[in-house]
């Protein structure tokens, strides 16, 4: 591209949806910034982010295996919200493929710092 003085569209730069919540208590590092696992099913990061349509947006959450680098589980919406990411993590655990005591690992958004997503985490034995 540089070869050919091609560039890209740059937009301009907009905020993210990581959204601490207020009273958010803030999860321990379980996984020390080692994102690797020995096996799947053991260690999952999930993330969120939102894709413009028209006059709206569609918010994907994703479960991504640090074994096989497979997304495991994912839910979309067209609101943020905890519900969403609880849904993907049901849908991965419904997969079959977790393993007792699973890490996960995200952002401190609010959707992920959420008490539905910890009575989520502990219900599926996470």
């Amino acid at each position: 591209m540089r070869e050919r003085g091609i560039a890209g569209v740059t937009r301009r730069r907009r905020r993210g949806l990581t959204r601490p919540a207020k009273k958010a208590v803030p999860a321990a590092d379980l996984l020390g910034r080692d994102f690797t696992a020995p096996a799947p099913g053991l260690r999952l990061v999930g993330d969120m982010t939102f894709i413009p349509i028209d006059e709206a947006r569609l918010y994907p959450a994703t479960w991504l295996d640090l074994a096989t680098r497979e997304i495991v589980g994912y839910s979309m919406a067209d609101q943020h919200r905890a519900s969403l990411v609880v849904d993907a993590l049901v849908m991965a655990a419904g997969r079959g493929r977790l393993q007792p005591g699973c890490i996960t690992y995200s952002d401190s958004g609010s959707e992920y710092t959420s008490g539905e997503l910890r009575r989520a985490i502990r219900r599926l034995g996470l």
